[in-house]
């Protein structure tokens, strides 16, 4: 099963490091909170860095059994042993990635409308994340945000694949969003929102119904 945790922690090295987090520290602090899913987004930057922050990140997730999905490149997530890719709309097709990582890989999509998730729905993805589902500047899709009605088309179309909901979700906004059928919550900004990200998580994971998940 992808989704034993409904907080699904986003990395996006840019954002880390305009904060002032190195972002293997960052990932750190969010796994060592009680994160169990996790995605390093590294756009723009070199293959050894890039490699060098999986590396640093798997080693603190996998005695904890913590997943680590890596954006867009299947080869940093092979060299590092990461658990999957995140594939976006131009990225290497759903199917070459099937291919290169196996059929074990967690293989994510995003889809940004309706024509998109049916067409996902056809490639041997684990999960489809949808969004914006509220409006974000973290990344500038192109797409208008859909909100919580967007989700529950997503989650409809999609049946029983997982539907994880990104963009602009916070703290107060999260628990809306679960309730329209998502998987997971996919976070970035909200998780800086604080000067203490490790406090946001667990705020996360007890709003989210998990105080369960704890820290190691």
């Amino acid at each position: 099963m992808i989704f034993t945790s409904r907080l699904y922690a986003i990395v996006d090295t840019a954002v880390a490091t305009r904060a002032g987090w190195d972002p293997a520290a960052l990932a750190r602090v969010y796994i060592d909170a009680g994160v169990r899913l996790l995605q390093l987004r590294a756009p723009g930057v070199d293959g050894n860095t890039g490699l060098g922050w999986c590396r640093q990140i798997m080693s603190c997730a996998a005695p904890l059994g913590a997943r680590v999905i890596v954006n867009d490149r299947c080869d940093l997530a092979m060299l590092a042993g990461a658990d999957g890719v995140h594939l976006g709309q131009g990225d290497l097709p759903v199917s070459e990635a099937r291919r290169l990582l196996g059929e074990a890989a967690v293989i994510g999509v995003s889809t940004h409308d309706d024509a998109q998730v049916r067409e996902a729905l056809r490639q041997p993805a684990s999960y489809l994340a949808t969004g914006p589902v509220f409006d974000t500047r973290t990344k500038n899709t192109g797409y208008a945000a859909g909100g919580v009605d967007g989700v529950r088309r997503a989650v409809s179309a999609a049946g029983d694949r997982p539907v994880v909901a990104i963009g602009g979700i916070t703290l107060a906004t999260a628990p809306a969003v679960l309730d329209a059928g998502a998987a997971a919550v996919a976070v970035i900004a909200d998780l800086l929102a604080t000067d203490d990200p490790s406090a946001r998580v667990r705020e996360f994971l007890d709003v989210l119904g998990e105080t369960s998940v704890g820290a190691a």
